[in-house]
């Protein structure tokens, strides 16, 4: 299937002899076509065990190319819609658009376009037709990945409340490691922003020379001023997204020096940093939505008094020094282990209600700390608001004060009160974080909190592993700006949905997705050559009655191209909460499996078609030559 264009393009290096390695990759890259080193090295080394010397002819040349970027499951689709098996007209490239792709909206302008952006032999461009080359390019684009390209972008309505939407959000952020002797790092704060996250966490404690600093108090995790947290959040802040950024802080500083963190924010964020509501507003019945505080840095700590007593006294330029509070605790210091104890919940009994509140009080070690009132009124609609219980939420809470819950406490919250809980979040900003006990920084599964309406799900960014692949997949949609608008049924203050019982809120998904085959996938460690047993597992994660795992059969000695051509069927429930995950694994025993990579995206933004699988290694990075190729359908 090789065009004359093709060999053209070529002929100028072979034209002092044979190449060598460097010559070959070099032409490859030319060329423009993505390899796995490993591959390449193995069929390279292949071609030269062929004959003597280190060095390949254009024959050997056409060998490797076909190895690395011939696809018989991309020729027999181009052969299918082909009038002659060389070029693929519009009209043909059309048809297959809407017959193979399911792009009903496509027209004749759509076909044009593709030929245009893809197809790079001039003649063949001109007649409005398509080559086999620019058919893989085509098929190898974004524009053919599973992730919808309409989610690339920011579609969803960014004019709602804050509460309504899930937000990104980071934990110990300034953590690169555990969070017992590991560093503390600039760096958690740039990768946190280059990622969309829109929840920073920042540990404040006083340092010397009246200079605030960050770090994991009370252990060995090495320390960081916190104006230079400040600088690097100033540089970085709006690079990934333009909506609204929290800076989440766990101030454990003395007044004197949480003067000093008022006075470098506002100095060194400016007019980023919000000091005053939206509008002037002084009565505030309601959240402002995403789109209203773009590009705006928003402070949440513990604030004197209500927003209302804090702008006046801006009005009347008076800050004082400090005033003390016996509701100080820091958010993330409530001992949350697995025998926390639930706060008082309703109950029919106003007298009851009472006593146990007091009793509650009383059992509660409480924490005096001074807070300044600067630093007090640069908290506008996230002030961090102890929670107490639903009810006393439900009388007491103002709209703008925020909770933060430690993940156990939550989980059983979860089970007891499931219904209250999914209530408060509809009206209240709720933070989960995870249980001081989790010394290596590890992760809890963010989807049982997401599945109640929870909308600051933190976790440790810097711990990789299945729970950042689940954060990550769920903020790809919404053109990753780290805001994605909760399903209508958790929004709703009179919802009667819980992730057990989803009632008549959700129309369920028949999915079913057809694994064909692997490309170029990450060669097993275990392998001295370019190998793996790959096998592939497809698994939802979502509501409970939506958890599940299905395995493909593994394909023996082949990561280079692996092929399945199985079937799997899906029914799902609750779409809106759901996430798929492609796992590729190399079965290196019975009892040992070895990963090699994933890709996890929301069930809603799959597309419909022939479609590859981008797959993300190990280390988070994205594998750049390696994909599945699978085609999906649903109704």
């Amino acid at each position: 299937m090789f065009h004359t264009w093709f060999w053209s393009l070529i002929q100028n290096d072979f034209k002092t002899g044979n190449i060598d390695f460097e010559g070959c990759m070099r032409l490859l890259e030319k060329l423009q076509i993505p390899f796995d080193d490993d591959h390449f090295k193995h069929i390279f080394k292949k071609t030269t065990d062929k004959h003597t010397g280190d060095l390949i002819s254009m024959d050997d040349f056409k060998a490797i190319y076909r190895a690395l970027v011939y696809r018989p499951e991309y020729e027999d689709l181009f052969k299918a819609y082909s009038t002659d098996g060389k070029i693929l007209p519009d009209g043909q490239l059309l048809k297959f658009l809407v017959k193979e792709q399911f792009q009903t909206e496509a027209n004749d302008m759509t076909a044009l376009e593709i030929i245009m952006k893809y197809e790079p032999i001039d003649e063949v461009r001109k007649k409005r037709q398509l080559s086999f080359e620019g058919f893989i390019k085509y098929m190898n684009s974004e524009e053919c990945s599973i992730f919808k390209s309409q989610h690339r972008a920011v579609y969803q309505d960014m004019t709602q409340p804050l509460c309504d939407y899930y937000i990104s959000s980071s934990h110990n952020t300034y953590l690169i490691s555990d969070q017992i002797v590991g560093p503390s790092h600039l760096w958690g704060y740039t990768s946190a922003l280059l990622k969309g996250c829109r929840c920073l966490e920042i540990d404040c404690w006083d340092g010397n020379n009246n200079e605030p600093i960050v770090y994991h108090g009370h252990t060995l995790t090495s320390r960081i001023p916190f104006r230079s947290v400040i600088h690097v959040i100033e540089k970085y802040a709006f690079l990934s997204s333009v909506y609204p950024l929290v800076l989440s802080l766990e101030n454990h500083c003395s007044p004197k020096q949480q003067e000093v963190m008022a006075e470098q924010l506002k100095d060194i964020l400016g007019e980023k940093l919000l000091s005053l509501p939206v509008g002037g507003e002084v009565d505030i019945s309601q959240l402002p939505s995403p789109e209203a505080l773009k590009c705006k840095v928003l402070i949440k700590n513990k604030k004197v008094g209500t927003l209302e007593e804090g702008l006046m006294r801006i009005d009347d330029d008076y800050h004082g020094e400090a005033e003390e509070m016996s509701d100080a605790q820091s958010d993330d210091e409530d001992t949350d282990t697995s025998s926390d104890t639930l706060p008082p919940q309703p109950s029919r009994s106003s007298s009851k209600r009472k006593g146990e509140l007091r009793s509650s009080q009383k059992n509660t070690k409480v924490k005096r700390l001074k807070i300044a009132l600067a630093l007090s009124d640069l908290v506008i609609y996230t002030k961090s608001q102890k929670f107490v219980s639903f009810e006393h939420s439900l009388q007491h809470q103002k709209c703008y004060e925020n909770n933060s819950i430690g993940e156990s406490l939550a989980r059983k919250l979860a089970k007891t009160s499931v219904k209250e809980f999914i209530s408060h979040t509809t009206r209240f900003i709720t933070r989960i974080y995870p249980k001081g006990s989790r010394m290596t920084s590890s992760n809890y599964n963010p989807l049982e909190f997401w599945n109640i309406g929870c909308q600051m799900v933190a976790l440790n960014f810097q711990t990789l592993g299945i729970q950042m692949e689940l954060q990550d997949g769920k903020f790809l949609d919404n053109g990753g700006c780290g805001y994605v608008l909760k399903p209508e049924f958790l929004r709703d203050r009179n919802t009667k949905f819980t992730p057990r019982n989803v009632g008549p809120y959700s129309k369920p998904m028949s999915l079913s997705v057809r694994l064909i085959s692997g490309h170029q996938l990450p060669p097993s460690s275990m392998s001295k050559t370019n190998k793996a047993d790959p096998m592939v597992q497809i698994e939802i994660y979502g509501v409970p009655e939506d958890q599940t795992k299905k395995k493909s059969s593994i394909v023996k000695s082949n990561a280079l191209c692996p092929k399945w051509n199985e079937t799997f069927s899906f029914n799902i429930q609750v779409p809106e909460l759901a996430l798929i995950r492609f796992c590729v694994e190399d079965e290196v025993s019975v009892v040992n499996k070895e990963f090699l990579g994933q890709y996890t995206l929301p069930v809603t933004s799959l597309n419909t078609g022939y479609r590859n699988v981008p797959l993300i290694g190990k280390d988070g990075a994205k594998l750049e030559s390696a994909s599945l190729f699978v085609h999906v359908w649903y109704y």
